[in-house]
């Protein structure tokens, strides 16, 4: 295909400059993101065995539930119900916090029945590791309120504009030799060359992946301004998210139907779906609901890990349903398909790993494209008499180590801490909080003290560590219980310490890379580590230490 060189050379400037613009940001949410596609699994990991009670049949729920308003009459406003789901105990309801985001102070009370069927309740921290790592995926870490809407969701959102233009551009770019080079490494032809082909060939195989993740994160980050608008010119005076007419006289718990009967009737609404987790909210108030999540792994569900039932719970009529068109409207269908192709919630546990691994290569294709468009810099400082780099070069090279390799090596290091701190600190959730910004903001302003090169390699080396400690502490709580740490306790937890070993092998073999390439590349690479005693001779080094 044939595309004049000028036009060509347009939308080369516009991918750069839209991609280098928005490629941090975008590293830490989706290396965040595809941690987030086993979010549940991670804060188990993190929370005792003793913290969560056991599951009960479904048909002990009523009497469970009649035990504990006995004791526990608050449970009158509002509880939660989990079915089958080892993660969670069978009755939990907040007394302090809760709802949605990050709640550091959050306590909640877990309740379930005994082998003689007696109430047993306890009353826990619910961790928050999964959801401060889902907050990086939705903010990338930048803190903040713009009104009722978190800053960094609004950040996202103009990131996710130029993450569009540049995947569109980047395309028009590649065409003329796309055909020829798509799946072509070419190693031997240096470095560059061989992170270019690396580079085009993560972003066109995964091209609709991407361009359903710009296209919903824009959505997410303006939602108010679309529902507005749907609501003007496409549904009119009414609302297609309007709630159903209140009670005219409000009820209370002791007016709930079975809960096995409410059971039924949400697993009744549509053939293949399950009910999973019922939250009854404002029970006593004109306007009750049960909000059920449905999972049926063969469908594509609306939200990260299930679709959504709401029932009057009195009347058991249908308020609202995210996989009924019915009930949504077409409109409403449309959205949960985007949402549920963004959260991959489909497939079952494969496509949580298609969706784990797919993230993983889109953060590698904003890091390689920040590798590439320094690289270019450095090829335009060829023939000049030194091989210094441009300043704007190098602090872009620093900031690039150190925020995409500084978030991985700080969520590493959160993890570790968060088992060995548990014990002896009274809100391990503030300690999550805190380990992750001190450590992603050493990681920074290290990158920007030593330079590129040796941070990269020394913060590669410390990621590997810290994923290395955490199978290490979970082995030694096996013979050292007294220490406050524990092992896991099934196989989901088991297997995060698995993925941490997986994780050290790539950044020992990373940053050996990195170290060969600092050591005996190109003198004049930004990723070189050069003499500052002797910057004129391009083949004077220094220890990488």
């Amino acid at each position: 295909m044939q595309i004049r060189s000028d036009i060509l050379r347009i939308y080369q400037k516009v991918h750069l400059w839209t991609g280098i613009t928005a490629g941090i940001l975008l590293f830490i949410c989706f290396f965040a993101g595809a941690l987030t596609m086993f979010k549940p699994q991670l804060s188990a990991w993190a929370s005792p065995p003793t913290s969560i009670l056991p599951q009960i049949a479904t048909a002990q729920v009523d009497e469970l539930l009649q035990q504990a308003l006995e004791q526990h009459p608050e449970i009158a406003k509002g509880f939660t119900l989990h079915l089958d789901d080892d993660k969670y105990a069978p009755l939990t309801w907040y007394s302090h916090g809760g709802g949605r985001g990050l709640n550091l102070n959050a306590e909640q009370w877990q309740a379930t029945l005994d082998e003689h069927g007696q109430l047993l309740t306890q009353k826990v921290q619910p961790s928050q590791l999964g959801t401060l790592i889902d907050q990086l995926h939705r903010t990338a870490g930048i803190p903040g309120n713009l009104g009722h809407e978190q800053l960094g969701v609004l950040v996202m959102g103009v990131a996710s504009i130029l993450y569009f233009m540049a995947l569109i551009s980047g395309v028009i770019f590649l065409l003329p030799t796309l055909v020829k080079t798509l799946f072509a490494l070419r190693q031997k032809k240096g470095p560059s060359r061989f992170w270019l082909d690396s580079h085009n060939l993560l972003g066109i195989t995964a091209l609709p992946f991407h361009i359903v993740i710009a296209i919903t994160v824009v959505v997410f980050a303006f939602h108010d301004v679309f529902y507005d608008a749907l609501g003007e010119f496409v549904y009119g005076k009414t609302p297609g998210f309007s709630r159903g007419a209140p009670l005219v006289q409000p009820l209370n718990i002791t007016h709930l139907p079975p809960i096995r009967e409410i059971i039924a009737t949400a697993n009744q609404h549509a053939p293949g779906y399950e009910a999973r987790t019922l939250t009854f909210m404002g029970l006593d108030t004109p306007r009750p609901a049960v909000r059920i999540e449905m999972y049926n792994e063969q469908a594509l569900m609306r939200g990260p890990l299930a679709d959504f039932l709401s029932l009057q719970p009195y009347s058991l009529e249908t308020q609202f349903s995210t996989f009924s068109p019915t009930a949504a409207g077409t409109w409403g269908r449309i959205v949960a398909v985007f949402f549920g192709l963004h959260f991959g919630s489909f497939g079952g546990m494969p496509g949580r790993w298609l969706y784990f691994f797919m993230g993983l290569s889109g953060a590698m294709l904003f890091y390689s494209g920040n590798l590439l468009w320094l690289e270019k810099r450095r090829q335009q400082q060829k023939g000049t008499e030194l091989p210094q780099q441009p300043r704007k070069v190098r602090l872009m090279a620093a900031a690039t180590v150190g925020c995409c390799l500084g978030a991985m090596v700080a969520v590493a290091i959160t993890m570790l801490l968060g088992k060995w701190l548990y014990s002896w600190v009274p809100n391990i959730n503030y300690s999550y909080l805190w380990s992750y910004y001190l450590c992603f903001a050493a990681a920074v302003l290290y990158s920007f003290w030593r330079g590129a090169a040796r941070a990269a390699i020394h913060l590669l080396r410390i990621g590997a560590l810290a994923c290395i400690a955490m199978p290490l502490t979970s082995m030694l709580a096996t013979y050292a219980p007294s220490l406050g740490i524990w092992a896991p306790h099934t196989l989901t937890t088991l297997m995060v310490d698995l993925v941490a070993l997986l994780f050290a092998f790539g950044f020992l073999y990373s940053a050996r890379l990195t170290q060969q390439r600092a050591v005996n590349g190109p003198a004049d690479s930004i990723w070189a580590i050069t003499d500052k005693q002797n910057s004129a001779a391009p083949a004077s080094r220094m220890s990488v230490y």
